[in-house]
């Protein structure tokens, strides 16, 4: 992902409500959200075989932004979408396999990585150290380290808040969340080894640079205190001007 906007174990009857950007080049190939053969729930990367976000029904969460920093770039990096896919097939607690991951997190190009279950969720950057236990509130992520105060991330942040105090939880209200197309002005625009024209639109929430690069799917996932959760991911073909939804709905199942 590229962009999320979240609520953790802040509000009476969902445990998580997130909606979140996955932007991508549009010619890399994916497979849209579907129930892999390991039992959890995500979309697939079909270059590398990992995934940015995926559930499965015994409570594991886990999902990842990529660090945009250009400017260092990684000689044969281990891919990321690994990070997401190997904690979803794994048994072991959230906390020790990031202590894992902490520990060759400098084989990775930047990223920042989030996994959980019924109880607990933390997070952790190859860009700062330490692992973070995330705490009950409201959280915004997109390429650079937790809660940095980019326009496009407090637009998410502000929307969601929003959308929560008025029980505006469906599927179109919140894609308005992390849909707009607005720009940074100039003086805004972070340094992070982009080029002008690539940092001013990837300073939007909904990104298309030319015919190439942009926002090519749009996740909502909301899991209730009860255990059932719903995932709704929208692909988008902006080339073509087409869109498709998939849905998952399951319930977590108590150890």
């Amino acid at each position: 992902m590229c962009l999320i906007a979240f609520n953790w174990k802040n509000h009476p009857e969902y445990k998580l409500i997130l909606v979140g950007n996955r932007d991508e080049f549009f010619e890399r190939p994916s497979a849209s959200l579907s129930k892999w053969e390991q039992g959890f729930f995500a979309g697939k990367d079909l270059k590398a075989g990992g995934t940015w976000m995926g559930m499965h029904p015994n409570g594991r969460f886990a999902t990842l932004t990529n660090y945009r920093d250009l400017k260092n770039p990684k000689k044969d990096p281990k891919t990321r979408g690994n990070l997401v896919k190997d904690f979803l097939e794994s048994e072991i607690s959230p906390l020790e396999y990031l202590k894992r991951i902490e520990a060759e997190k400098d084989s990775y190009e930047g990223f920042n990585l989030f996994v959980g279950d019924q109880d607990h969720l933390f997070y952790l950057s190859n860009y700062k150290d330490g692992i973070e236990e995330i705490q009950p509130g409201l959280y915004g992520i997109s390429n650079a380290l937790l809660d940095t105060p980019w326009t496009k991330l407090e637009i998410a942040k502000n929307r969601l808040v929003q959308n929560i105090e008025e029980g505006q939880l469906d599927y179109g209200s919140m894609f308005e969340v992390v849909h707009s197309k607005k720009m940074d002005p100039d003086e805004l625009l972070p340094d992070t080894g982009a080029t002008y024209h690539q940092e001013k639109h990837l300073s939007a929430q909904f990104i298309r640079i030319d015919d190439y690069y942009g926002t090519v799917n749009s996740t909502v996932l909301l899991w209730k205190h009860s255990g059932e959760v719903v995932m709704l991911e929208r692909t988008f073909d902006q080339l073509k001007g087409e869109t498709s939804d998939s849905k998952v709905e399951f319930e977590v199942f108590k150890p």
